[in-house]
Formats: C-alpha cells, sequence, structure tokens
C-alpha cells in the first residue's frame, strides 16, 4: 500500500510520500534511545508543563487537523472536530493526573516488618522506547490515546501510523515536537508495514501497542512474543447492543443510530449486532430503520452530512462482500443495501439494517467495518447472553433495561471488557479502555493504561539489625 493521502470522497490521490529508508530508520532507533535514557529522568512538572503546550498548540489548530483527517479518511468535519478536541481533553487530564497515578505504593507496617525490611515501595519506571502500531479510524484520538500517558509516564515513541493518513501522521510528530519535548521524544517513522517486523525486534526497542485488525495483532504479538516485549493489542470488535422489555425504547433506538454510523460505521466499539427481545422487537425495529434512512449520506466537508464515504475502496468491497453474502443466504434489508446513487467517484455505502440473519452468513460472525447493523430476535434474557456472547469478539457491549436483575445477570455473563447500560460505548481518559477474546489484551487509558508500560519495581530496604 503506498503511503498517500487519497481522498476516499472522489478517490483522487491528493499527495504521495517516500517511505524511510534503512538508513532513516536508524536515525530514529538511535535518537530514541538516546533521549529515553535522560528523557526518564525528567520529573511530571516538566512532563506536564510539554504536554500542556501540546494540547494548547491541538487546540488552537483544532479546525486545520480536523479537515485533515475528514479530506484523508472520510469522517464527518464535525467528528473530526469533536476528535481533536477530546485529544485536547486526553492531554490535559493525563498532565494533572499522572503524578498521582504513578505515585509510590506503600505496603502496611506490618507487611513492611513481616518482609524484614525497614522500608518497602513499589515504583513505576517507565520502560523507554515504545514502538506504536496505530490504524487511520481515529487517526489523531488513537495516536494521542497512547502518546499522553506513555510520555507522561517517562517513555518516548515511534509512531509508525496507517498509510492513508501520513499528513496526520506527520503532524503528530511536528506537534510535540514544537511542543517543547526533546528531540526524539516522539517520532512519526513514514514506513510501510515490512520495516516493522526489525524495529521491534531491535532491542532498543522495549515494547509495542497496536490497535487494528485481528491479523496485525497476530504478527506483532507473535514477533513481541519471540523477543518477549510487552504488547497491549486493541483490536477488532463485534459489540452487541442488547435492548430488554424495560428499555426506553423510543431513546434505545435514537442512540443506537449514531452507535452503528459513528466515524461512518467505521469503529472497533460501534454497536454492530442489536439484540432485541421479542416483545420490543417490532417497535424498536420500525424506529431504528426510520432512524438509519433519514441519514444525511455525502460531502464529509459539509455541516450536513451525517455519514461519509468509507475510508478505502477496498474498505467498501469488504462491506459489499458480506451484505451480499447475507442477502444470497436470505437475510432481509430494511433499508440500505446498496451505493448511494450520486456518488459515483467516493467511497460510500448506504446505511443499512439487515434482519434474519443465520449463523451461515459470514456477517455474523466477522466484524462489519462499515454503516451495516444486524438485527436479532431474542426471546429471553438467557437467549441475549447467548447471542451476545456468540462471537470471536469481545470489546465492548451495550445493554438497554431499567430492570435491576436483568443488569446483574449481564454484568456477571457478557464476555467484554466494558459494558455500557442505557447509552452508547465511549472511551474517556478515566475510564480504562480495551477487550476479551479476539479483541486483545491490555487496557489504554486511566490508571491501568499508564502503568502497562511501567516497569513495576519493588524497592525493599533492609531493617537496622537489632
Amino acid at each position: 500500500m503506498p503511503i498517500a493521502t487519497v481522498n476516499p470522497t472522489t478517490g483522487q490521490t491528493l499527495r504521495t510520500f517516500d517511505a524511510l529508508d534503512a538508513d532513516g530508520i536508524e536515525r530514529c532507533l538511535d535518537e530514541a534511545a538516546r533521549t529515553a535514557v535522560t528523557y526518564r529522568r525528567t520529573g511530571f512538572a516538566e512532563r506536564a508543563a510539554l504536554l500542556n503546550r501540546a494540547a494548547d498548540l491541538l487546540e488552537a489548530e483544532g479546525e486545520d487537523i480536523a479537515r485533515t483527517m475528514t479530506v484523508e479518511m472520510g469522517k464527518p468535519l464535525a467528528a473530526a472536530r469533536a476528535e481533536a478536541a477530546k485529544c485536547v481533553k486526553a492531554m490535559r487530564w493525563y498532565a494533572a493526573n499522572a503524578e498521582g497515578l504513578l505515585a509510590d505504593e506503600r505496603p502496611a507496617d506490618s507487611d513492611v516488618r513481616d518482609a524484614g525490611a525497614s522500608a518497602v515501595r513499589v515504583r513505576y519506571r517507565p520502560l523507554g522506547v515504545v514502538l506504536a502500531v496505530m490504524p487511520w479510524n481515529f487517526p489523531l484520538w488513537q495516536v494521542v490515546r497512547f502518546a499522553a500517558p506513555a510520555l507522561m509516564a517517562g517513555n518516548v515513541g515511534l509512531l509508525k501510523h496507517s498509510s492513508n493518513v501520513p499528513q496526520t501522521a506527520l503532524y503528530l510528530g511536528d506537534l510535540f515536537r514544537r511542543a517543547g519535548f526533546p528531540e526524539g521524544c516522539f517520532q512519526t517513522l513514514l514506513i510501510g508495514s515490512g520495516p516493522v517486523e526489525g524495529i521491534l525486534r531491535d532491542p532498543r526497542v522495549a515494547a509495542a501497542t497496536l490497535t487494528g485488525s485481528e491479523p496485525a495483532g497476530r504478527a506483532v504479538a507473535s514477533v513481541a512474543g519471540d523477543e518477549v516485549k510487552k504488547t497491549v493489542l486493541e483490536l477488532g470488535g463485534s459489540d452487541p447492543y442488547i435492548v430488554m422489555p424495560s428499555a426506553d425504547i423510543a431513546r434505545a433506538a435514537k442512540t443506537a443510530v449514531t452507535a452503528r454510523v459513528q466515524n461512518n460505521g467505521q469503529s472497533c466499539i460501534a454497536a454492530k449486532r442489536f439484540i432485541v427481545h421479542t416483545d420490543v422487537y417490532e417497535e424498536f425495529a420500525r424506529l431504528f430503520t426510520e432512524g438509519m434512512t433519514a441519514l444525511t449520506v455525502g460531502d464529509p466537508m459539509r455541516e450536513s452530512t451525517d455519514v461519509g464515504p468509507l475510508a478505502t475502496e477496498s474498505g467498501r468491497a469488504d462491506v459489499e462482500e458480506l451484505v451480499d453474502d447475507a442477502v444470497r443466504q436470505g437475510a432481509t434489508v430494511l433499508c440500505g443495501g446498496r451505493r448511494p446513487p450520486g456518488h459515483p467517484d467516493g467511497w460510500f455505502y448506504e446505511p443499512t439494517v439487515l434482519a434474519d440473519v443465520t449463523p451461515e452468513m459470514r456477517i455474523d460472525l466477522e466484524e462489519t467495518f462499515g454503516p451495516v447493523a444486524t438485527l436479532y430476535r431474542v426471546g429471553s434474557l438467557d437467549e441475549a447472553v447467548e447471542r451476545a456472547n456468540h462471537t470471536p469478539f469481545g470489546l465492548s457491549s451495550n445493554v438497554w433495561t431499567r430492570d435491576e436483575a436483568d443488569l446483574d445477570r449481564f454484568v456477571q455473563e457478557l464476555e467484554a471488557g466494558g459494558i455500557f447500560v442505557n447509552g452508547m460505548t465511549a472511551s474517556h481518559p478515566a475510564l480504562p479502555f480495551g477487550g476479551v477474546k479476539r479483541s486483545g489484551y491490555g487496557r489504554e487509558l486511566s490508571g491501568h493504561g499508564i502503568r502497562e508500560f511501567c516497569n513495576i519495581t519493588t524497592v525493599w530496604q533492609a531493617a537496622d539489625p537489632a
């Protein structure tokens, strides 16, 4: 895949970039390793001042980088602005909270004495150089939610971004440099996937984090496992959206539309499988389909657009294959199911709702990365849980109920890294984010996320002899 900005609204290649050669990669690795030695000695106050300066710059430049993201991967401009603002919020949150999140832990005095010590503390120390392999769908946010905690913990970062968002990738490296972070503290590597293994195997790289597809995660985890290096993986998702009879059906249906088509349907944590109790199925299906049908598909630069193009031509082809396979095997198209008329050049696909989905259809188990929802009718809570867990993924989940007994069952039994009740899944700096099963392992954000790339170190001091 060439490193290029290709506008998904028009299909036109706007800019191409030369990949970094072997000598360039070596220079970046060398600089990162040298910077890691000195940057780890900085204090939290210094790091926070640098990160706050980066937040100020991003806030001032939010409109420009939002337009760049929209041009590169097609998200509606309003969503791109919101993404930039969310990054500013995360930077400031970690600048304010990192010192407390990484404060030394001290066992109880009785445990210290029992360990034969005069003092014991647990300290969180940086690992060093961390490689971040990041996707195109949230090209700013995915990087910042790694970079902000990693830099505040005293690590340095190397970014291998997706090849279709090179301008956003270069902006990120430049942002941290202009904010005053030391040279080599955070560098963008314009490379394809080929050099990643060599970089990860390099002894100067301590760990890696990846957000992306399951095959990409497997590849990075395999190399890191062979090298015995720490990894955090956030992979695909096929999140259930469960609606029970006690729910506010109108509100659940309205939120369901946003939960499915956010970012043009290209989000790992988007609700994808809508599991509805038979008592309220007909009402929900009607309202949900009406809401999906009413969405405006078009140029993402227009303020009135709800759904823009998919980011890549191959991505749209993947969505079409899944929908066509389901329809051939008996799925009912309640709305959409085709390319919208009037957009011959861009990679658009209509918001789609499919009912009567069966296990024989590929879409039942594969992640659909586009504005396509599958609708399931269930007759009981037990069936809802079974259907929700009938997936290799376990990223997040949504539950709509006002019955506390039902909620307790869902919290106990849903196989997911998050359960969002009477609302849609969203990420926030203060909340841990990540999944189970083939959605990956480890956590981003919150205190859990900042500690992922720390050396959790026991410091034991001997008791004075009696």
